[in-house]
């Protein structure tokens, strides 16, 4: 069975900078959109970023454009999310996900256990 399996969360101070990994198996890694999502206390999951397969379209949800970054290691089946000028209201715990098939549906069937990250001040 597809298994994803997150790690690099942390605790870190505003403004800081964690980078978070996701590595996936069983899955068609390489032609297949990948995602990050998070859940803050007490809220619902929200979408982060998402990568297409070859990396040709990447998606942020709008509180985060300008830094946090997603990329790909399609050789290692990994997705990154590199996270800089960190903010309190970062404070979640970050899901990646893989959409259900090769050819973007953006429908998320696969997801990891989490990792968790705390921004203090």
């Amino acid at each position: 069975q597809v298994q994803l399996v997150e790690s690099g969360g942390g605790l870190v101070q505003t403004g800081g900078s964690l980078r978070l990994s996701c590595t996936a198996s069983r899955l068609t890694f390489g032609s297949r959109t990948m995602a990050w999502f998070r859940q803050a206390p007490g809220k619902e999951r929200e979408f982060v970023a998402s990568i297409t397969g070859n990396g040709d379209i990447i998606k942020y949800v709008d509180s985060v454009k300008g830094r946090f970054t997603i990329s790909r290691d399609n050789a290692k089946s990994t997705v990154y999310l590199q996270m800089n000028s960190l903010k309190l209201n970062d404070t979640a715990v970050y899901y990646c996900a893989a959409d259900r098939t090769p050819w973007n549906t953006r429908i998320y069937d696969y997801w990891g256990q989490g990792t968790q990250v705390i921004v203090s001040s």
